[in-house]
């Protein structure tokens, strides 16, 4: 699709902004690091499972489940430095077991975070469960407009709890009123470097 993965501004400090920080951070603060389900549409290269696993403490059971129609290759994959990046050489062996474990069936990293990936699209995507977080990182919308649509955030929405939470990078007009239509609250908040906003959606 000739679009890069991360920001030029950094894909470390965003996927914190965005994914740990507005959508689990934000969650646990709400319920007391009560077990979560979280549900990611776009495993891409790891790092925002990685960085969830690295979060995770021993007070809190996590399972993640992540989509990933396009698998990027893993003999790339294991060539990224995050563990060196984030100072945290430890977590070398488990960044090889996201990319090299099986597909579509659940894997225990450790006694407190399960993690599956399917290699599969969103559209034909089946329920597995219900979720508390979804991280939406889809390419942008210039490039995969059959993502950002009511149709398929109303599916999302569905997939919640109530009181469930969806975090984007994508602040775009016409992201927020597809995500109101399929019945979500919105709420901007201020983006990572390099974007003015990113969205919250809440089911209430």
């Amino acid at each position: 699709m000739q679009v890069t993965y991360h920001s030029v501004h950094g894909a470390i400090q965003e996927s914190l902004h965005v994914f740990i920080h507005t959508g689990l951070h934000h969650w646990n603060n709400l319920h007391q690091q009560q077990p979560c389900c979280i549900l990611e549409m776009g495993f891409g290269t790891g790092l925002n499972a990685l960085l969830t696993y690295a979060t995770v403490t021993s007070q809190q059971d996590i399972y993640y489940e992540t989509i990933e129609a396009f698998p990027l290759d893993v003999a790339v994959a294991l060539q990224l430095n995050y563990p060196a990046l984030l100072q945290q050489p430890g977590l070398q062996t488990v960044f090889e077991q996201l990319h090299t474990c099986t597909w579509n069936e659940p894997v225990t990293i450790n006694d407190h975070f399960t993690f599956r990936k399917n290699n599969i699209g969103l559209e034909d995507y089946s329920v597995n469960g219900l979720y508390h977080i979804v991280y939406y990182d889809a390419f942008a919308p210039r490039s995969q407009p059959e993502l950002w649509t009511v149709d398929v955030f109303r599916k999302l929405f569905n997939l919640l709890h109530a009181e469930g939470i969806l975090v984007t990078y994508c602040s775009k007009g016409d992201v927020q009123r597809a995500l109101r239509a399929a019945g979500f609250t919105v709420v901007k908040l201020p983006g990572p470097p390099g974007k003015r906003e990113m969205l919250r959606a809440i089911k209430d």
